[in-house]
């Protein structure tokens, strides 16, 4: 155990959970005490009332539920050979309220002891989470030791300080924010796991959208609600650039109409329909002459529709129901404008495997996940290209 003292003028730190004693001794990974921990937060979480309210609360419950922490430690090889590194340090997201919770889990089935700054706006979500586990963490005496949570402001030094004593940090953040804790002072074998500023598409087939009785494209729209809208589309994962092959306009309006009905219980916040306007303007200067036309259902769904795949550029995101959508004459088209900026590809109609061919053809840098529509914002220990757990931990190699 190790009493974090900072020498020079006092900063505010703000402790939920755990104080200043930090203790940093490797465990096991997904240690029996860790796995029973994790079920009963699971149980705990489905009965509160307010999962019914907070969707991204139930998705953690359903996440950290016995049977999938079983699935992850019987696929993880040599596990019996594995030790947390140490101490993890995680600088969690602003703008996703229960990412936060996620990375700690990575922590502790990863074996390590945890510092974790919360976001800087109290969601309330993470607030009856953080309840949850503050009446349960007792009767875990190693989780206990492993847990601290924290909350600081931003331009204090206390990143800094919580640096250099860690031995992985798992940093989610915009490329700047991810640059400045980079330049921090670390152990030398402080690994990083980095989550950077990045952006993801949906590629749909309209000859199957053609075939789908109202029932069948009800469930489509609300898949697809919840991959963007239920984020405000702030996710990485959450489609930014609809791509349409085999296109029939009909087909493409009746989605859209589908998707502006099932949208209607979003609430679109003021700031939220400032940027995305601010979004729009911008684009019909900086982008004139690669816009075709421009759609909107109210304030509920923008549609700003690409001449082509090779005008696409790094400009064009979505917010809070603004899609950008571009019509391809065939599947290797989609390739010509994705970066190493592009996380995921959710697809519907479509074979995942030629998606997947044209990618490792194509050479491309970008695309970690392919995915059907609905399960953009399913995370797991395998996340941006990183194996976590195998990142969070060592092997012990006889």
């Amino acid at each position: 155990m190790q009493r974090l003292e900072v020498v020079g003028i006092p900063m505010k730190i703000n402790y939920i959970l755990g104080n200043e004693e930090i203790y940093n001794t490797p465990m096991a990974v997904c240690s029996d005490e860790v796995c029973s921990y994790l079920s009963e937060i699971s149980t705990l979480i489905f009965k509160s009332p307010y999962t019914r309210i907070y969707k991204d609360l139930a998705s953690l419950g359903f996440w950290c539920r016995s049977a999938n922490i079983h699935t992850i430690k019987s696929n993880i090889l040599n596990i019996q050979a594995k030790l947390g590194r140490g101490l993890c340090f995680h600088i969690a997201p602003a703008n996703i309220p229960i990412n936060f919770a996620f990375s700690y889990f990575f922590g502790l089935l990863a074996g390590n002891s945890n510092i974790v700054r919360l976001p800087s706006k109290r969601y309330e979500q993470n607030i009856i989470l953080c309840e949850i586990i503050s009446n349960i963490i007792d009767k875990y005496p190693n989780v206990k030791k492993a847990t601290t949570f924290v909350e600081y402001p931003r331009e204090s030094q206390w990143s800094q300080e919580f640096s250099t004593i860690a031995d992985c940090r798992m940093i989610w953040g915009g490329d700047e924010t991810i640059k400045l804790l980079k330049s921090y002072t670390t152990k030398p074998r402080c690994v990083d796991v980095c989550f950077c500023d990045r952006y993801s598409i949906c590629i749909i087939n309209g000859d199957s959208i053609k075939k789908l009785d109202d029932t069948a494209l009800t469930y489509l729209a609300n898949n697809f609600y919840n991959d963007t809208y239920s984020m405000d589309q702030n996710a990485c994962s959450s489609p930014q650039i609809v791509y349409w092959i085999n296109d029939d306009i009909e087909s493409r309006e009746r989605f859209w109409r589908f998707i502006a009905k099932n949208a209607n219980k979003y609430i679109l916040s003021d700031i939220v329909a400032i940027d995305k306007f601010t979004s729009v303007c911008i684009n019909a200067i900086d982008s004139y002459e690669a816009i075709k036309s421009f759609k909107r259902d109210e304030n509920i769904l923008y549609r700003i529709e690409i001449n082509n795949a090779n005008a696409i550029n790094q400009t064009m995101r979505g917010i809070g129901g603004l899609f950008y959508e571009c019509v391809l004459n065939d599947i290797d088209e989609l390739f010509l404008s994705i970066t190493e900026k592009c996380q995921t590809i959710t697809y519907f109609g479509l074979d995942s495997k030629e998606i997947l061919k044209g990618v490792i053809t194509n050479n491309i840098r970008g695309i970690d996940r392919i995915v059907p529509i609905g399960n953009a914002l399913d995370i797991s220990v395998k996340w941006d290209g990183y194996d976590i757990i195998s990142m969070l931990c060592r092997e012990i190699i006889l």
